[in-house]
């Protein structure tokens, strides 16, 4: 079965930014898009559809999604695109329907949390529990944002790519997170930007000179090291690496500025109480201006 980039909606600003993105996500890996729009409060079938209390917001939620469908309709004449409406709660109705997606695309108000029905928790447990990777896209985010400045710095959607951004942990196998990065750089004909943060361990006391040369020269080497099979695999993908001194959490925010997309691994576990997306995506997620991609990994 062919998958599907999924955007949700909900009629706010960062979730109709989302699935635009999505909409050129899903053109430029020849997938379908197809638009969800959850709502418990939909009438079931046996409802009666003639009650104000029911019209009304049914009304509402149609035009939601039908008005988002032929805005992308017109936009992109050549993508097929599917719309759906569930009557259920938004944070399971995105989990399903995210089985079979290749990914998952959701809005973001990034530093004050996720935005419309999408927000706080909710959004938060949806991007820990889905199993495939998910997108979070702020509000103005603009094709032309993809892209490089023009010659005079104004925005345009016509020059380069700007690279992908990948937070890479050398701590540990990554392949999923990795391969989207390569391909996600690859449909771009972007740089992709591997992005290191090391720092000297707690046990080490204060190092001279010579210790800490040593600690960021291994970081090199293992670095390298874990993207050299990657290389192979995407030769057209040019990969600059990146180390940073300093914990992960408040260096990648700064160091990956200025990417067109980036993406973090989060691992598949379970805490004592549900999931989670580990401190330093959750931070990432939170703070990084750009798209930012969850990819769950073993």
């Amino acid at each position: 079965m062919t998958r599907s980039v999924v955007a949700g909606l909900d009629g706010s600003r960062e979730s109709l930014a989302a699935a635009d993105w999505a909409a050129r996500e899903a053109l430029r890996r020849g997938l379908p898009l197809r638009l969800v729009h959850a709502w418990e409060g939909l009438p079931d079938d046996g409802a009666d559809a003639d009650l104000p209390e029911i019209r009304v917001p049914q009304y509402h939620a149609r035009r939601v999604l039908l008005g988002a469908l032929e805005l992308l309709n017109e936009r992109y004449p050549g993508l097929y695109i599917a719309a759906e409406q569930v009557r259920r709660q938004p944070g399971p109705a995105l989990l399903a329907a995210a089985e079979n997606a290749e990914l998952l695309v959701i809005g973001s108000q990034g530093t004050g949390g996720v935005g419309g029905f999408m927000s706080g928790s909710v959004a938060m447990a949806t991007v820990a529990h889905v199993d495939r990777p998910v997108v979070l896209v702020r509000a103005d985010e603009t094709a032309a944002d993809e892209h490089l400045p023009d010659g005079s710095g104004r925005a345009s959607a016509a020059t380069p790519y700007r690279d992908v951004a990948i937070a890479v942990d050398i701590g540990g196998p990554c392949d999923e997170v990795l391969d989207f990065a390569f391909r996600a750089a690859e449909l771009r004909k972007a740089p992709l930007r591997a992005v290191h943060a090391w720092h000297v361990p707690l046990t080490k006391g204060v190092p001279g000179v010579e210790e800490r040369t040593r600690i960021r020269a291994e970081a090199e080497r293992e670095l390298a090291e874990l993207l050299e099979p990657w290389r192979a695999k995407y030769p057209g993908v040019v990969v600059r690496e990146n180390l940073h001194e300093g914990r992960a959490a408040h260096v990648l925010v700064r160091a990956t500025g200025g990417a067109g997309l980036l993406v973090v691994g989060r691992r598949r576990w379970r805490a004592a109480i549900g999931s989670h997306t580990g401190p330093v995506a959750h931070t990432l997620l939170h703070h990084v201006h750009r798209p930012v991609v969850s990819v769950p990994h073993d």
